[in-house]
């Protein structure tokens, strides 16, 4: 995931650098990009969290009947 990450990151900045436009086109055109990418992040990271927090809570499960204790 971070390799996609930087990735996308140097071909956002590739593009910025050779997309010929106006400033106040330019600027518009960045914080879209950099919205798009900000969605994605966070999106990525709450589907990371929610495997994440399954799998914490599989395991918990898994060792609460293995030794009979409960929280």
């Amino acid at each position: 995931m971070k390799t996609f990450l930087v990735g996308m990151s140097i071909g956002f900045g590739l593009g910025v650098l050779f997309a010929p436009m106006k400033g106040q086109e330019f600027r518009e055109t960045l914080a879209d990009r950099a919205g798009d990418i900000a969605d994605t992040t966070r999106e990525s990271y709450g589907r990371m969290r929610q495997k994440a927090d399954a799998a914490v809570s599989s395991i918990r499960d898994e060792s609460e009947q293995r030794t009979g204790t409960r929280r």
